[in-house]
């Protein structure tokens, strides 16, 4: 489906619609498992810090992320 037609050349609106949609939901998919991995990640060398540094973590890691607001513990 390019520019919006469909194989005969006629204007597909319907299907330009349901196109963008579900790209735009693989887009946030996508997104949404990178904010997951960086969280991951993050709270990982925080351990590590905590640990290398003497101390003990003693109650659940918790953040934010700032861009899609979602909070992992």
């Amino acid at each position: 489906m390019k520019g919006g037609r469909n194989q005969e050349g006629y204007a597909d609106p319907t299907a330009t619609i349901a196109v963008g949609r579900v790209a735009k939901e693989e887009r946030e998919q996508i997104e949404c498992e990178a904010a997951d991995k960086r969280a991951y990640d993050l709270i990982k060398v925080l351990k590590y810090i905590i640990k290398g540094a003497g101390f003990e973590l003693t109650e659940r890691v918790q953040v934010k992320d700032t861009k899609t607001g979602r909070v992992y513990r």
